[in-house]
């Protein structure tokens, strides 16, 4: 079957790649494909390594700036909104593992400079997690001025104890939690395939994104476990004073990948 076609702003065709449908996956099939982006890691540790080195430093970075304008109650809301962007900010990830299944040598240039048919969409799906990221912040703020009376946020200390032992905290606590997880899975469900697939196909940030969420529904179990795994690694990142994302960052990205192959086809099945 010919691959589907549209037409580009001149009117020249543009050839997308057929997307194949979602194909139901074992509901411990994300522990395959962690153990899978584990051997990325090991197979190409310089990249994967420096990668997950420059993670943590943005992190420290962040962290930095939020405690030198005095903010470092934001830290919990940045670090929800980190897991929106994750799917960007692993794209050089995709980029190894996809290099290392194909057998070619893995290079820093290769990493960080996708196929050009893949990089305008791309951009494109970068701003929309973008949008995302910054309506959540803004969100978390409003919800945090609402239920603390229009006060600006405390330090960091002062914080948690407000939304560990006051009414108002704990409602701030709850109702903030159960909308950003509303968020956070409407963002997963249409983000955790989007990225690799706009690099393995000639495919556009809508249909990849249909296909995540055909994906995601097919697969409730597994997918529910994968972002299960996804929290827990990453909060273990963060708690570890950002020195745990050196590791947990690549492990991710290279299993997300591997999590594409499986669900669309073209990964091992043990």
């Amino acid at each position: 079957m010919s691959a589907p076609a549209s037409r580009g702003p001149r009117g020249a065709a543009v050839v997308s790649d057929p997307i194949p449908a979602p194909r139901s996956v074992r509901f411990d099939a994300p522990w395959d494909w962690l153990a899978a982006g584990w051997r990325d890691i090991w197979r190409a540790p310089g990249v994967s390594l420096v990668y997950g080195v420059a993670v943590a430093a943005a992190s420290w970075l962040l962290f930095l700036g939020l405690l030198q304008i005095e903010a470092l109650a934001l830290v919990l809301a940045l670090a929800g909104g980190f897991l929106l962007l994750g799917p960007m900010l692993a794209v050089g990830l995709y980029q190894i593992s996809r290099q290392l299944e194909a057998g070619l040598t893995v290079r820093f240039t290769d990493v960080f400079l996708p196929a050009q048919h893949s990089r305008g969409q791309l951009a494109f799906f970068g701003v929309l997690l973008l949008l995302f990221f910054s309506a959540w912040v803004r969100f978390a703020s409003l919800l945090a001025s609402i239920f603390l009376g229009g006060m600006s946020l405390p330090p960091l200390r002062d914080f948690v104890q407000t939304l560990l032992f006051t009414t108002e905290g704990l409602s701030l606590m709850i109702v903030g939690t159960a909308l950003g997880a509303m968020l956070a899975v409407v963002v997963f469900a249409f983000s955790a395939f989007s990225v690799p697939m706009l690099i393995d196909k000639r495919t556009d940030v809508f249909t990849a994104a249909r296909a995540s969420v055909a994906a995601v529904v097919a697969n409730p179990r597994p997918m529910g476990l994968w972002a299960a795994l996804i929290v827990v690694m990453i909060g273990a990142g963060v708690a570890t004073a950002f020195a745990g994302l050196v590791i947990a960052f690549p492990l991710i990205g290279h299993a997300t990948w591997h999590a594409y192959r499986d669900v669309f086809g073209g990964g091992e099945r043990s």
